[in-house]
């Protein structure tokens, strides 16, 4: 994989997978989200936004380590949820982070115990995240990524006011929001909570992330 520095065990995955060049998304956005910015990614549908995701968090987490989580992502529903949880499952197998997932359906008791155990990777829709941190205290502090994908369908179906509920009980962390287009909605949102945000947009044309060698 031609990106500079890439975690090692992260890279020995990849190669395992086939998956050996990236493409402009990953190359146009690796370095900045790797430096700790805030940042709005657009990139069309089937462009390999979710696995930009878990490529990032992998990166930046490198091993398990501490109880509590340090990446949060919110999907926009249980398939999406089950979605990135398959694509984590593809490309953490040596890095070995513990990643949890919660959705609407899922029971909120169990996954409050589940977590207490100690993950590092929480996986979640705007729903059952809300509820399980607005009851669980869970210690905020450490998490370093606050990651929507989808960002511009989860605004559509009104879930902004949770969004920004579960934004404002973090101060310190890295905001990414990815999404297929860049609505006047996910604009004011993400100066509304972000850092000096950067935008970043994709060509139409480009519709996979990787290329297999």
């Amino acid at each position: 994989m031609q990106l500079k520095k890439i975690n090692t065990a992260l890279q020995q995955a990849l190669v395992a997978l086939g998956l050996t060049e990236a493409n402009e998304l990953q190359q146009e956005t690796f370095s900045t989200i790797k430096s700790g910015v805030d940042a709005v990614i657009q990139s069309p549908e089937g462009s390999g936004k979710s696995t930009t995701i878990a490529l990032n968090v992998i990166q930046r987490l490198d091993k398990p380590f501490q109880l509590s989580p340090r990446a949060l992502i919110i999907c926009l529903d249980k398939a999406k949820v089950l979605e990135m949880v398959e694509i984590f499952d593809s490309l953490n197998k040596f890095n070995q982070l513990r990643v949890y997932y919660v959705h609407d359906k899922t029971n909120l008791d169990e996954d409050k115990n589940q977590i207490s155990l100690g993950i590092d990777v929480l996986i979640g829709t705007p729903n059952q995240l809300t509820a399980m941190f607005g009851s669980a205290g869970f210690d905020v502090n450490q998490l370093k990524l606050f990651i929507l994908d989808d960002a511009d369908l989860i605004f559509k179906n009104r879930y902004e006011p949770k969004i920004l509920r579960l934004s404002e009980s973090i101060e310190k962390v890295q905001r990414l929001f990815f999404c297929s287009q860049i609505t006047e909605r996910t604009e004011m949102i993400a100066e509304n909570i972000m850092i000096e945000p950067l935008f970043f947009e994709m060509d139409e044309d480009e519709e996979t992330y990787f290329e297999e060698e």
